[in-house]
């Protein structure tokens, strides 16, 4: 009963029976139990608002407890570095597509040179790849991050990247750049919700110092964040389904650390018949008289000694230890942490006490997919991005000379990213596999250099390599690594039963 029907049923009960009655009607026709409104769901008030109105009161806390979490919580960290473990894995790896050959090797010794902290970095202290691990960690508890292009003359290009946290964008900004054009949180949108620009706040890092808001194009601005809700303009952290429940696990494993030092404390009374000489006609540090003074100690810690006063008695609390009732709880709770987060209680949790192959390999599959779907979000929102905008400034600063680049810019930025290979489980079952899928064609040669973390042009060409080398030194090198003379067993028998025909 609300505050409305308490009211209407002190003055009428008459009337507030027949209100009761009737919404109990509309109850009872519900077609969807979850939209029942009964005692079970009386507390369950909801409402229906475009995302922006959902999320921007609780945005700030939201990021504000996650960052407390990320600094404080060991099981919100393991989430955190699951995912930096496998989202970029060991490397990314771009592979420049563009058909000449000479091209493409020199727009990759570029990369290769620009990806290093002091020429990628306006700051000059984190490289290409330390900068996708923080892109990474910012996006779990912050929610989003944004990447501003600069163009600096710091570097041996132009183009340098400025990363900022989702804090300087001024939320406070009314007045858009653009005439019709509106400012939600910080950022300028037009009719259609498409962002024409970013307001930044101009703050020191120590928080002091703070100037007039600029505005920068969102040509240059790359805002990495997950978009989940057609209306929604910002980012909310990916911690927030379970940020109460790793809470909750610090709190319970925190107490359950107190009480188990406690219960393994040793601690001594020593009850007087005659206060201690010298006790009366002294006075405490508060002032208080010597029979008002309280005992010095206020915690059981390991091995205290203490005396009593005269006709005190102690009783002993021993709790019991519920270390087994401990464990399961937390296990249970970090599945759910785990789950809310798509992924396994083995990769958060670390504890493969309870997996075989079959389990870790299944559990691995569906932890790749939601580290996959990081992965695609982080390729399409960033590094397509910066890696098109490089190849542009290395023509703009004459380092490829391109006579039709502008008129077949797409064939020049041509390209594909190629992620590291990750460890086997077991790599005689692996290897079996990945055999047997090449050999019945359900995987290509290039898919299966692709999960490999390698370029498959350059593997022919290193296997290719390898071969000519050792057949100049007289080695046999398909003996050795294959165990033949250099074709395959089934050809090896076809010649031989043709040759049998024949005889």
């Amino acid at each position: 009963m609300n505050i409305l029907d308490k009211i209407i049923t002190a003055i009428s009960p008459r009337a507030g029976a027949e209100r009761q009655y009737y919404r109990g009607l509309i109850e009872e026709r519900s077609h969807y139990d979850a939209a029942a409104s009964g005692r079970l769901q009386s507390q369950w008030t909801v409402h229906n608002d475009p995302a922006e109105m959902e999320n921007a009161p609780d945005r700030d806390i939201v990021r504000a407890r996650a960052r407390d979490l990320e600094r404080n919580s060991d099981v919100e960290n393991s989430i955190i570095k699951a995912y930096r473990r496998n989202v970029q894995g060991s490397g990314i790896h771009v592979r420049c597509t563009v058909e000449d050959q000479e091209l493409a090797n020199q727009i990759m010794k570029l990369w290769k040179r620009w990806t290093k902290a002091r020429n990628c970095d306006v700051t000059g202290t984190q490289s290409l790849s330390q900068m996708l691990k923080m892109l990474v960690q910012r996006k779990v508890v912050d929610g989003g991050i944004l990447v501003l292009k600069r163009y600096t003359k710091n570097g041996f290009l132009p183009l340098q990247l400025q990363c900022m946290e989702v804090d300087d964008l001024d939320i406070g900004q009314m007045s858009p750049h653009t005439q019709g054009n509106r400012v939600i949180g910080g950022v300028e949108v037009n009719a259609y919700n498409r962002p024409q620009g970013y307001w930044i706040r101009q703050v020191s890092p120590d928080g002091f110092g703070q100037l007039p808001s600029v505005y920068v194009e969102a040509k240059d601005v790359i805002f990495y964040f997950t978009k989940t809700r057609p209306s929604q303009i910002r980012e909310i952290s990916d911690m927030a389904p379970v940020i109460t429940r790793v809470k909750d696990i610090s709190e319970y494993m925190n107490a359950e650390t107190v009480k188990e030092k406690i219960a393994a404390s040793l601690a001594v009374f020593i009850k007087k018949t005659n206060p201690a000489t010298g006790t009366y006609g002294t006075r405490n540090r508060d002032g208080a008289q010597p029979e008002q003074i309280m005992y010095q100690g206020k915690r059981i810690v390991p091995g205290m000694i203490m005396e009593m006063n005269p006709g005190d008695e102690a009783q002993f609390l021993e709790p019991s230890s519920t270390g087994t009732d401990a464990t399961a709880f937390v296990k249970v709770q970090m599945r759910m942490v785990a789950a809310g987060q798509g992924l396994s209680y083995e990769a958060t949790a670390r504890d493969m006490g309870e997996t075989n192959y079959s389990s870790a390999r299944q559990a691995t599959v569906e932890d790749d997919l939601t580290y996959g779907e990081e992965r695609e979000g982080l390729i399409n929102s960033f590094l397509d991005e910066v890696y098109e905008s490089f190849v542009i400034s290395c023509w703009l600063a004459g380092y490829i000379q391109v006579p039709d680049f502008w008129a077949n810019l797409d064939d020049y930025l041509a390209h594909e990213w190629v992620m590291d290979a990750k460890p086997w489980i077991d790599p005689a079952k692996e290897t079996t596999a990945t055999k047997t899928a090449l050999q019945t064609g359900q995987k290509t040669w290039q898919q299966q250099c692709a999960e490999a973390g390698r370029d498959w042009k350059q593997v022919i060409n290193e296997i290719a390599e390898a071969q000519k080398y050792a057949e100049s030194k007289g080695v046999n090198l398909s003996q050795i690594v294959y165990g033949k003379d250099g074709i395959g067993t089934d050809e090896q028998e076809a010649q031989q039963n043709g040759t049998a025909n024949k005889l």
